[in-house]
C-alpha cells in the first residue's frame, strides 16, 4: 500500500493502482488523484520477485 505524501491529498493505492518509472531523479509514481511525486525503492527478493517500498526520508516535495 502506498500513501500520497501530499499533505493535503493523502490518497492510499495499491500496486495494481499507480505506475512506477524513473522521471530522471529515481524511481516514483506520481498519485492518481493529484499528480504528486512519491519516490519508492526496488527490492528483489531470494526468489526473483520484484517489491516496492515507498520512501519516506525525503520530505515530500522529494528534495534530499
Amino acid at each position: 500500500m502506498f500513501t500520497c505524501r501530499n499533505q493535503s491529498c493523502g490518497a492510499d493505492w495499491k500496486l495494481s493502482d499507480v505506475n512506477i518509472h524513473n522521471e530522471g531523479q529515481g524511481l516514483l509514481f506520481r498519485c492518481p488523484m493529484c499528480g504528486a511525486r512519491n519516490y519508492v525503492t526496488r527490492r528483489r527478493t531470494k526468489d526473483g520477485e520484484t517489491t516496492y517500498a515507498q520512501v519516506t526520508e525525503f520530505p515530500p516535495n522529494g528534495k534530499r
